[in-house]
């Protein structure tokens, strides 16, 4: 339950006093080492293949389990919790949880525990995002969401960021010098992610002086009878359903441009991996953290606007101008391609970031936990599962893999074009913000 006169617990007027920053910059803390630990195996992947002898399947399963199995089965869940418990201890709770998985997976001798290794660190990082989410909402006032939720969104681009850069380095560090103790027994992937373990442990031990903040506007008891937080929903549907529509399209095709860019740039314009994997990373990094700047700040300026759904205006505006950016595949230069990718990029982070403050400003308090991690949820099993693969039916229906560029072409401008609309029927669908 929600406890009052600690600290951080009642939010600030201006975002930048100590009592509502500090807990901001706590959370962006949280999100930075959960998401470093989400893609901590990635970078080092080759090396635990060749020493467990796993095959690329087995890495694709280990990878896209670890990813997708939290998100779909645990993000409602973690969301109702997240809405009905004290969410400083479960976020603590989270936070040991993919410190754990991350400790396990040094020392998994199989596939099997890698995988399960990989699943524990999957829940507990996108599980405390919804936290983090929910908190946030309550350490400020509604007209300063977008700036405030920009914090928790910048520690997550940060968190993906090191997942390459600090994991790296370890394994680097590991690989180059003699580790010490007892650390020299292991392979150097294996010290990577213990030493990565020691610094998520010692980086979230701060949270122990963070407090619950009371819960702002509520129109149900945290304790109510899930009935009535079913009615809740149901009397909403008119705006969530186009909302859940327009963000599950804008990571389809955001999904889709991550996957297949890679493939596109070595058939299409016949660059190797290293010429091209340093760009496109600090391209998706940079245009990530624009795109959440501007997201945080267009939802506030909605938000100001006093109109019907004004807080969704940067998304329809990002939306719209996704649509002829999906054509980054068929420009005509590598160029043109770096900048096409980069717009989309861009246009994605906006829609994310204004839906996040649209659910903390639009819904009650008691609904903000289940709907964020609704969207976590259908997002990983409709973005993650299934966009991918259906690039791949199109190509082949135009003509096979040499049709790759045209095919996610058409993909991406087809689902950018239903995010435009769907997110300008939520607008006009919107209801009147809580307060």
């Amino acid at each position: 339950m929600a406890t009052q006169a600690e600290p951080f617990a009642t939010p600030a007027p201006r975002l930048t006093a100590p009592a509502t920053l500090i807990p901001l910059l706590l959370l962006a803390l949280v999100t930075t080492m959960g998401f470093t630990a989400l893609g901590s195996f990635g970078t080092i992947q080759e090396s635990a293949k060749a020493e467990l002898a796993l095959s690329d399947d087995a890495l694709a399963l280990i990878q896209g389990l670890g990813a997708a199995v939290p998100m779909v089965l645990f993000s409602i869940p973690i969301g109702i919790l997240v809405d009905r418990r004290n969410r400083v201890r479960l976020t603590i709770g989270l936070a040991v949880l993919w410190t754990l998985g991350t400790l396990l997976t040094a020392f998994a001798p199989s596939a099997g525990l890698l995988t399960a290794a990989r699943m524990l660190v999957g829940i507990g990082s996108t599980g405390s995002l919804t936290a983090a989410l929910s908190l946030c909402a309550d350490f400020c006032a509604p007209e300063q969401r977008g700036r405030a939720m920009l914090i928790v969104n910048l520690g997550k681009a940060l968190g993906v960021a090191l997942g390459f850069a600090l994991t790296g380095w370890l394994f680097g560090l590991l690989a180059d010098f003699s580790a010490p103790g007892w650390l020299a027994d292991l392979a150097p992937w294996r010290g990577a992610h213990v030493l990565l373990a020691a610094i998520s442990a010692l980086c979230l031990l701060p949270l122990l002086f963070l407090r619950e903040p009371e819960r702002r506007e509520v129109e149900a008891s945290p304790d109510a009878p899930f009935r009535i937080v079913a009615a809740e929903l149901w009397a909403r549907r008119s705006f969530l359903g186009p909302l859940f529509a327009g963000q599950v399209a804008v990571v389809m095709a955001d999904v889709a441009a991550t996957v297949w860019v890679a493939p596109v740039l070595s058939r299409d314009f016949g660059l190797q991996p290293q010429q091209f994997a340093g760009w496109v990373g600090a391209l998706l990094f940079g245009t990530g953290v624009a795109g959440a700047v501007l997201g945080g700040i267009s939802a506030d300026i909605g938000q100001k606007s006093h109109r019907r759904g004004g807080i969704l205006l940067g998304a329809v505006i990002a939306a719209g101008i996704g649509v002829p950016a999906a054509l980054f595949p068929l420009m005509p230069s590598v160029t043109g391609l770096a900048v096409a990718l980069g717009v989309m990029s861009m246009c994605g982070a906006v829609t994310g970031l204004v839906v996040s403050v649209a659910l903390t400003v639009l819904l009650p308090n008691e609904l903000r936990g289940l709907c964020i991690g609704a969207f976590i949820a259908i997002a990983g099993l409709i973005g993650f599962g299934l966009a991918p693969w259906v690039v791949t039916r199109v190509s082949a229906l135009m003509g096979g893999e040499a049709m790759l560029a045209e095919a996610l072409a058409l993909v991406g401008v087809i689902v950018s074009g239903l995010s435009f609309f769907a997110f300008l029927l939520a607008m006009r669908r919107a209801p009147e913000p809580i307060r």
